[in-house]
């Protein structure tokens, strides 16, 4: 694929993490606490995978940290470490908020806050503005 096929393909994968993030939003809006953690997991997600196509390089995987810490050079990775915290409150969010077997005698309806909802919107927020600068300058 060529570069500009690459960068394209970023836009899109930005413009997608944007858009789970305002599916975030609606969900904490309806009060679906778990839904809007996850849809949070899923922008920052995303928004790393828009980095690693950026640099014409192919993602892999599902965590945050590990989208961080692979990215096979230091000059692109090194602005993202300031958002490992980031990446680890995310990558709680992966699969708890969405199967019920990870809690005991729960489902993730009943178990996730107001707050951390707040807390996922605003921790993935900050990752997807920080990547979306870094890449549109």
């Amino acid at each position: 694929m060529s570069l500009e096929k690459y960068q394209h393909q970023a836009e899109r994968w930005l413009q997608q993490a944007q858009a789970d993030l305002g599916a975030a939003e609606n969900s904490l809006a309806a009060g679906n606490h778990d839904w809007a953690c996850f849809q949070s997991q899923q922008a920052g997600e995303k928004a790393l995978k828009a980095v690693w196509l950026f640099h014409a390089l192919d993602p892999w995987g599902h965590s945050l940290v590990k989208l961080i810490e692979d990215l096979p050079e230091e000059a692109i990775r090194a602005p993202l470490f300031a958002y490992l915290s980031h990446a680890k409150r995310l990558d709680k969010l992966y699969i708890l908020t969405r199967y019920p077997n990870g809690l005991p005698d729960s489902i993730p309806a009943e178990v996730y806050t107001k707050e951390e909802a707040d807390e996922a919107i605003r921790t993935a927020r900050e990752l997807v503005s920080a990547i979306s600068r870094m890449i549109t300058a």
